[in-house]
């Protein structure tokens, strides 16, 4: 799954930071991830956090660039309280070579590094980030930290690294869009709050309170309640009654969102994910996302009749919000099929079906349709004798079969 997710946002050009989650299990080795990411995906990886610890003795991180420890208190759950200390004796050799390294590979690509560097100017850590910062948007550079989201140790630098090293709306390419009769006509969508509006729904949500949300980043102009807005795609309005800031659990009800700004809209129909909607005089397409096909299935079964229906309408609800989910009926073995892009992509999908739509019912692997084959070169005969009286009856039949190249059908 993340090798999946990686390959889009390489095709997209998407700047990233890497977090190495569930440092708290047993057998979490840090540096091995950091090494695969270099080898498997390719990733000019390098580590800007350090666990200070691993799987009981997870106690916090370390911060390679300002060189300090972060220490979480056991006391607190949420992992709030935070305090910043020198580095332990012992894990000092560690973080000063883990700092050597990474201003040699920033060194390398930056040529203010480099040139610091060569005058023997030491690197304070305002310099480094900003270096990172500019190669990260260049993607030339992946800063690597690690922790435990379940245990919310190491969310917080993780925020803080969004904030310090990954582009904000002004830092990357103007959006294009393209004319909806003629794709040669590109329009050039800058952020600015004062530009045409136009957006792009990336996703779809059913929310229990407020219905059908439509999560949207606008790419240019500003959008406000009462706007009237425009698909170019079903050639339709629609009048903007209600837009909401999502964090988490918080839904705020807003009455402008700007550009840069990501939103949802309530109460908007005849939506798909990957739709522009822009103002009316704006008649443009962005590009929608490709999604990558499934590459793992489980077969899902009902307790009850009553289960059914209630899951039919999940797995429709569900398939309509993630384009990357699928649900089908095996041809073969009659099985109800859902697929998506990873093991934890499907348990996430179950949960939600469970736990949402109150389905019971039972999940496990796809059976298999085995088939039988040649493997070698057959002969046989047969001969058919019938004498009744007169003439009589008399047959021979021969037949030979052989295997045919593997994979010709």
């Amino acid at each position: 799954q993340s090798e999946t997710v990686w390959r889009q946002a390489t095709k997209y050009g998407v700047p990233r930071i890497a977090f190495v989650n569930k440092m708290d299990r047993t057998g979490a080795n840090f540096a091995n991830v950091v090494s695969e990411m270099r080898e498997k995906l390719g990733a000019p990886a390098h580590p800007v956090g350090i666990p200070n610890g691993s799987e009981e003795e997870l106690v916090g991180l370390i911060d390679v660039v300002n060189q300090k420890a972060l220490i979480y208190d056991t006391a607190d759950e949420l992992g709030s309280k935070i305090d910043v200390e020198e580095i332990p004796d012992e894990l000092k050799v560690e973080a000063e070579t883990a700092l050597e390294e990474l201003i040699e590979a920033v060194g390398d690509l930056d040529d203010q590094i480099m040139g610091m560097l060569l005058n023997d100017e030491p690197v304070d850590a305002v310099t480094l980030k900003q270096a990172i910062r500019r190669l990260t948007i260049a993607n030339e550079f992946v800063p690597v930290l690690g922790g435990s989201a379940y245990k919310n140790k190491g969310v917080q630098p993780m925020v803080d690294a969004v904030v310090d090293y990954l582009p904000s709306p002004l830092d990357v390419e103007t959006a294009q869009g393209t004319d909806r009769d003629d794709s040669s006509i590109v329009t050039e969508l800058p952020a600015d709050d004062n530009a045409p509006f136009c957006s792009l729904a990336f996703k779809l949500w059913t929310d229990p309170f407020a219905g059908k949300l439509v999560f949207f980043r606008v790419y240019s102009g500003q959008i406000s309640k009462g706007d009237i807005i425009y698909n170019p795609r079903t050639r339709r309005k629609e009048r903007v009654n209600r837009i909401m800031m999502i964090q988490a659990d918080q839904h705020t009800n807003v009455g402008t969102a700007y550009a840069g700004d990501i939103a949802a809209l309530v109460g908007i129909r005849n939506i798909t994910t990957g739709d522009t909607l822009c103002s009316p005089d704006l008649d443009v397409c962005l590009e929608p996302p490709t999604f990558p096909e499934p590459v793992i299935s489980m077969a899902i079964e009902p307790n009850t009749k009553a289960d059914q229906e209630k899951m039919s309408e999940g797995l429709q609800r569900l398939s309509e919000e993630d384009p990357t989910f699928r649900c089908y009926t095996d041809e073969e073995t009659g099985q109800l099929l859902i697929a998506g892009m990873g093991e934890l992509h499907l348990e996430i999908i179950r949960d939600r079906l469970f736990r949402e739509f109150n389905v019971k019912a039972e999940a496990g692997a796809p059976q298999i349709a085995y088939r039988e084959t040649i493997t070698k070169s057959a002969e046989g005969r047969g001969l058919f004798k019938k004498q009744t009286g007169g003439r009589g009856q008399y047959g021979e039949a021969i037949i030979a079969l052989e295997p045919n190249v593997k994979g010709a059908g």
